[in-house]
């Protein structure tokens, strides 16, 4: 049987697994319910928070409901539904699976067909984030502590190094963006694609914040993301076909 990355037995098991997930979530939310009762909270309190919770899930819903449609295209849905459903991240899995594609001989918009591809793209997508959850219960508290004692100590070295480590972590995806930048010294201005789609990216984030803080517009703050991701992916469109990409 030829091998299809939109296979129904993909979708099986993925919604198999998802449907795990949804059933733990309902599962904590009666608990919650219950214990609320138990604590005399008043109903239209609890309704509310809920109320509160589901709108403002929407926001990070659209953001990997974009980071699925970006993927789709080489990896159908069922994969990528699955690795940023459970514990996947919009950052790091689009670029690990681009990475992976790139390594294979592939590009991104391009079908896998080839069911060992298909596989380690699903491996480098899945262990590089599962190594959060080993490492968490280890080395959060450790870290914590340590950061705590230097803020403690002196609060501005510890807002310092608060920052230092954030930035440490855009740099990593900073190379990704820029690491094709040299081609426009051999005349190839396609390098210049990713930048072009991040500054976009950026200048839509940046105007959300100023509107969230100088117009008090607050709910701004939920969707700039998904706002900013979609209107660079929008703008990825003229800016390839300027620079010939």
């Amino acid at each position: 049987m030829e091998f299809q990355v939109n296979s129904p037995i993909l979708f099986v098991l993925v919604g198999a697994i998802i449907a795990l997930v949804v059933a733990q979530s309902v599962f904590f939310l009666a608990r919650a319910i219950k214990h609320a009762k138990e604590l005399g909270i008043a109903k239209d309190t609890v309704k509310k928070t809920i109320t509160s919770a589901a709108v403002f899930t929407i926001a990070p819903a659209v953001a990997v409901l974009v980071g699925v449609v970006a993927l789709s295209k080489s990896l159908g849905v069922a994969l990528p539904w699955l690795r940023l459903s459970v514990i996947g991240s919009i950052t790091y899995e689009t670029v690990a699976a681009g990475n992976a594609l790139e390594a294979a001989g592939s590009s991104a918009g391009t079908t896998v067909t080839d069911p060992a591809i298909f596989i380690t793209i699903a491996w480098v997508m899945t262990v590089g984030i599962a190594a959060g959850l080993i490492l968490v219960p280890f080395v959060t508290k450790k870290l914590q502590k340590s950061m705590g004692k230097i803020g403690m100590k002196d609060k501005k070295w510890g807002e310092i190094f608060n920052n230092a480590m954030f930035l440490g972590m855009i740099s990593a995806f900073l190379g990704y963006v820029f690491c094709d930048v040299a081609l426009v010294v051999k005349g190839d201005m396609s390098g210049l694609i990713p930048v072009c789609v991040m500054a976009v990216s950026a200048v839509v984030m940046a105007v959300c914040g100023l509107m969230a803080t100088k117009l008090r517009i607050r709910w701004l703050t939920d969707y700039a993301l998904p706002l900013s991701l979609i209107t660079g992916m929008v703008s990825a469109i003229p800016i390839t076909a300027l620079l010939g990409g």
